[in-house]
């Protein structure tokens, strides 16, 4: 499932460059998870890379957006056109 950012962040600025999709943005208020990029780094990484540098532990899966592996590694592939490391 596509990760969100709930009302905790804090805007410390340190998730968005840590994004390999380029999901993450500015939002009015605090940083957001656009879910048609986020794969929670499958095929980057084997951890979403926002919830390992998070300070205040505010990316959580977000329940109204199930995504099993394959789909995740689906998206990921339409993203980078390449295959999984």
């Amino acid at each position: 499932m596509a990760l969100k950012i709930t009302d905790a962040c804090i805007n410390c600025d340190v998730c968005e460059p840590e994004c390999p999709n380029h999901a993450i943005s500015q939002g009015a208020e605090i940083y957001e998870i656009d879910p048609a990029r986020c794969t929670e780094c499958v095929g980057h990484f084997d951890t979403p890379q926002c919830q390992e540098v998070c300070p205040v532990e505010c990316c959580l899966p977000d329940p109204e957006r199930r995504e099993s592996r394959e789909e995740l590694l689906a998206k990921y592939r339409r993203l980078v056109g390449d295959s999984p490391r």
